[in-house]
């Protein structure tokens, strides 16, 4: 199963739930309960360079960028 994002139009909360593929176009939010709507989501893959860097080569973080449940909450 894979794990969708969603934000709650009514809450603004962002949050990721484990859904099955045929069931995951809304989940219930949990902080107001109101039916949210599944958003776009990426992802980052990250290696080390030779030299012991981390490199970013796909993604940039989740398209929720604001917080919630998701990666880029400590960004915010």
């Amino acid at each position: 199963m894979p794990i969708y994002e969603y934000v709650c139009p009514s809450c603004d909360v962002k949050f990721e739930k484990l859904r099955p593929m045929s069931d995951g176009r809304t989940a219930t939010c949990p902080s107001c309960r109101q039916e949210a709507p599944r958003v776009f989501s990426v992802f980052t893959a990250i290696s080390t360079s030779a030299g012991g860097e981390s490199q970013t080569f796909a993604g940039g973080g989740c398209a929720c960028s604001g917080g919630g449940a998701c990666a880029c909450a400590a960004e915010a």
